[in-house]
C-alpha cells in the first residue's frame, strides 16, 4: 500500500462545470492526501477527465473551489500557473508523443520549462538533463529503445515513454486520465503496476480515471465514482468482497445494459459467481429505487 499522510494535497469542494447547456460536474467534494493512490472510476461522460483537468487548470470551474499544493488553482496565471503545472505531471489517454521525434527526445520535452533560449534536437538540453531522461527510461524499461523514433513502439511501449517523459518534471502529484484505455490486458497490467511501483518509490500522489472496476479496486488505495457528474462513491479498498464489487460497478453504472454487460464481465473474469452478480443487482436495484424516491 501507498505511504499517504493525513496531509491533503488536493482539495476540491463544491465544483459545478458547465459548457453551455451541458453539465459536466455537479457540486463535486474530493480531498486527497499526499503519497495516496485514487482512482476516479465511472463510465464514459461521467465527468472523470472533466475533474482531472480541473486539478492543473485546463479547467475552469464554474462554481466550487479548487486547491492544489495549498494554490487555489482558479486564481492562478501566468509564471503562477506554470510553477504548479511543474509540479502536476498529466499521463494522457492517447500518450500525445510526437511521433518523429526519437524516445529520448520525447522523454526531455519533460523538462522544457527548464530550458532556456532555442532548442535544438537533442542539443538543446542539459547533460544533466539528459543522463536524467535516460535514467527514467531504464526505470521503464525502454533504455534499449532511446534513439528510437517514438512511432515504432507498441501502445504499452509509448505509454511507457509517456510515464517517462512525466517524470522529468520531478512531479509531487501524478495525473493519469484513462492511461490504459487503448491498450490490451497485459499491457494494461504492466503500465499500472508501474505507475504504482514508481509513486511508491517517490512518495507520490496519484489521481488516475479509470473505468474498469477489477483494475481500479486491485490497484488504488480508495475509488471515486462518479455517474453524470456527481460523486456517488468514495470508498477505501481495502477488504472488498464480491457483492462491494457488485455494487460498485452498479453505482456507476448509468442503465440496465451497463448492468448486464459489467455483470457478464465480472463472471467471465472469475471475479463473481452468477450467484454474486444476482445479489449485487438485487443491492443496485435498491439502492436506484431508494435514490429515486
Amino acid at each position: 500500500m501507498s505511504t499517504a499522510t493525513t496531509e491533503p494535497v488536493i482539495r476540491l469542494s463544491g465544483v459545478t462545470k458547465r459548457f453551455g447547456a451541458t453539465t459536466a460536474l455537479t457540486g463535486a467534494d474530493l480531498e486527497v492526501a499526499r503519497g495516496e493512490i485514487v482512482v476516479l472510476l465511472g463510465l464514459s461522460g461521467s465527468g472523470k477527465s472533466t475533474l482531472l483537468r480541473h486539478l492543473d487548470g485546463l479547467e475552469t470551474p464554474t462554481s466550487g473551489t479548487v486547491e492544489v499544493l495549498g494554490s487555489a488553482v482558479p486564481t492562478l496565471k501566468g509564471k503562477a500557473l506554470r510553477g504548479l503545472r511543474s509540479r502536476v505531471g498529466f499521463i494522457f489517454q492517447q500518450f500525445e508523443l510526437v511521433p518523429s521525434l526519437t524516445v529520448l527526445e520525447n522523454v526531455l520535452t519533460g523538462s522544457l520549462s527548464s530550458v532556456r533560449g532555442p532548442r535544438l534536437g537533442l542539443w538543446g538540453y542539459s547533460r544533466d538533463a539528459k543522463l536524467r531522461a535516460l535514467g527514467h527510461l531504464e526505470r521503464v524499461g525502454l533504455l534499449e529503445r532511446a534513439y528510437q523514433r517514438s512511432d515504432t513502439l507498441s501502445g504499452g511501449q509509448q505509454q511507457r515513454v509517456a510515464i517517462a517523459r512525466a517524470l522529468m518534471q520531478r512531479p509531487e502529484i501524478l495525473l493519469a486520465d484513462e492511461p490504459v484505455a487503448s491498450l490490451d490486458p497485459e499491457s494494461s497490467d504492466q503500465v499500472m503496476a508501474l505507475i504504482r511501483e514508481i509513486a511508491a518509490d517517490q512518495g507520490l500522489t496519484v489521481v488516475c480515471s479509470l473505468h474498469q472496476v477489477d483494475l481500479a479496486i486491485s490497484w488504488a488505495d480508495r475509488i471515486v465514482g462518479l455517474r453524470h457528474g456527481e460523486v456517488v462513491l468514495n470508498t477505501s479498498t481495502t477488504g472488498l468482497s464480491k457483492a462491494e464489487v457488485m455494487e460498485i460497478y452498479g453505482r456507476v453504472a448509468t442503465t440496465t445494459a451497463d448492468l448486464t454487460a459489467v455483470t457478464t464481465e465480472l463472471i467471465a473474469q472469475g471475479i463473481a459467481t452468477p450467484a454474486d452478480a444476482a445479489t449485487g443487482a438485487a443491492a443496485v436495484g435498491s439502492a436506484a429505487a431508494g435514490a429515486q424516491a
